[in-house]
């Protein structure tokens, strides 16, 4: 199966793929996804958002309410710093198929886009629903 991509569209892509939370395999050529998260603006422009070094990893202290005594060496977390993610535009000039996150029927049935974008703008898209 192998990982994805998180892509969130602001363009209108319809109902089941604006606003929402859609996945791919595509943008990253030859990794099929890094778990990397990006945003298609409501002019059509594909955006990544870069959370590197927003949080810090910590040893969580006895006492602390997520302390574990049974788990001694799974007791860190993720601290948020303070300091903010960074959005820079990704200039891909490629065909990506996408999908709904949450998808709760039957495969053959999950609702598909492709996208056409040319340097980081979609000029078009369509539904390949059950074209596998």
């Amino acid at each position: 199966m192998g990982l994805f991509d998180y892509l969130r569209s602001s363009y209108d892509l319809g109902t089941q793929f604006t606003e929402t939370v859609l996945q791919t395999k595509d943008i990253e050529k030859g990794l099929g996804g890094t778990m990397s998260h990006y945003w298609l603006c409501p002019a059509g422009y594909l955006y990544m958002i870069d959370y590197s070094h927003t949080a810090d990893f910590v040893e969580i202290q006895e006492g602390d309410e997520e302390y574990s005594e049974k788990h001694k060496f799974l007791n860190f977390k993720w601290k948020p710093n303070g300091v903010r993610g960074a959005v820079r535009p990704v200039r891909l000039t490629e065909y990506i198929k996408v999908y709904p996150e949450g998808w709760k029927g039957k495969w053959e049935d999950w609702p598909t886009l492709r996208l056409h974008l040319d340097y980081g703008k979609i000029v078009g898209y369509e539904d390949i629903t059950g074209q596998r």
